[in-house]
């Protein structure tokens, strides 16, 4: 159970992290709407390196608590770690492969989610549309895990489809301050980055599958253990590390890309960071001249740490059902800051999809309640 500190602190990091990083990622997409692995890059390799003095030790593995001291098979006392020279990598609770499954399509989803904006994606769209994961998740259990469902839960899920298609077709014809691409229509694109945000759903809807058989082949045995062993490692923080650290050779394939955005963005308006003088030397204005857009890419870099770490936290420490309803909650705030600072992309067809949508979630989530209490009753 959260305390009341650590409930102010999650709830900052997940709503002021991921809040900010969307404005930021709508700024940044706006102007260099091929950016998205470049992007995808950089979030990944920040959480990366956040983590990763978490991941190693300089304490030798701890031996058997219940090795035999001696022929009269007494249990011997815990001794104290030995201390070594070279760190070495943490005792893993999850094993190599099956993170090794969640890394390509946490990767590939990821990348598709962002290189969606270079067709002409809203981000209005793009928050709404990857909104009904609830949809995919549905059919995926049903088909792979036999899962029941309540009338709430498929009635939740066609008002969130009814919601998604409203909104999709509300920006059909989107505004976009990119370039045309010969020979190609602006709708014949918007149809394509609405293909990706799709396909990327049913990425998501598998990662969600093999994210529940990893918790309750792996991690659900060992949050007994966890709690009884105040030395060891939080459970989310090997996952996040984990699951953003193994895709970096990954974006070794997309260096082409990564390094042509990097030489478009320098080329932004330059602006002067000034840096506070004293001395002799306060008269006199100093500091370096950066181009403009890297100041947003680095924003954006520093809130997408702030936004995975809060919502890792959350997974770790509360339900399924309040995840789902605070990162709903989190999704509409994003909207509506998405419309009032950027502007342009409101219409009643588009507020009237997205109210279906975030209501049919929150109508899904509870129906996932009353049906575990069904089946307890059974």
């Amino acid at each position: 159970m959260l305390s009341l500190s650590d409930w102010i602190t999650t709830l900052s990091l997940v709503f002021g992290g991921c809040c900010s990083n969307a404005i930021t990622l709508e700024h940044i997409t706006a102007r260099y709407p091929n950016a998205g692995v470049l992007i995808t890059f950089f979030q990944f390799l920040i959480v990366s390196l956040y983590g990763l003095p978490k991941q190693f030790t300089f304490n030798d593995p701890p031996e058997s608590k219940h090795a035999a001291n001696g022929s009269n098979g007494t249990v011997s006392a815990p001794t104290t770690p030995r201390r070594r020279w070279i760190p070495r990598l943490k005792n893993r609770k999850v094993p190599l492969l099956p993170y090794l499954i969640q890394v390509a399509l946490f990767f590939v989803l990821s990348t598709l989610n962002n290189a969606a904006f270079a067709y002409h994606i809203p981000m209005t769209v793009h928050i709404v549309f990857r909104s009904g994961g609830m949809i995919i998740n549905m059919i995926l259990g049903w088909m792979f895990t036999k899962k029941r469902y309540t009338a709430r839960q498929v009635v939740s899920v066609v008002v969130v489809t009814a919601g998604i298609i409203t909104t999709t077709l509300s920006a059909s014809k989107p505004k976009s301050h990119t370039a045309e691409v010969p020979g190609t229509s602006n709708t014949s694109l918007y149809a394509m980055g609405i293909s990706i945000l799709g396909l990327a759903l049913v990425l998501s809807g598998f990662l969600g599958l093999i994210q529940d058989w990893v918790y309750a082949r792996y991690i659900a045995p060992a949050e007994a253990e966890a709690a009884s062993d105040p030395t060891g490692q939080s459970l989310w923080q090997e996952h996040m590390f984990y699951l953003h650290s193994l895709a970096l050779p990954l974006f070794y394939l997309s260096k082409d890309n990564i390094s042509m955005e990097l030489t478009r963005m320098s080329s932004s308006p330059p602006v002067f960071l000034s840096l506070p003088q004293s001395g002799p030397l306060a008269p006199y204005e100093a500091g370096p001249i950066v181009p403009s857009i890297f100041l947003y890419l680095l924003l954006n870099t520093c809130t997408q740490l702030v936004c995975v770490v809060g919502v890792n936290r959350l997974t770790g420490r509360v339900s399924s059902l309040t995840v789902t309803l605070i990162l709903t909650v989190r999704k509409a705030i994003s909207l509506l800051l998405s419309v009032a600072i950027y502007g342009g992309q409101g219409n009643t067809e588009m507020w009237v999809g997205a109210g279906l949508v975030f209501i049919g979630t929150i109508g899904y989530s509870t129906g996932i309640r009353s049906n575990d209490q069904k089946e307890k009753k059974d």
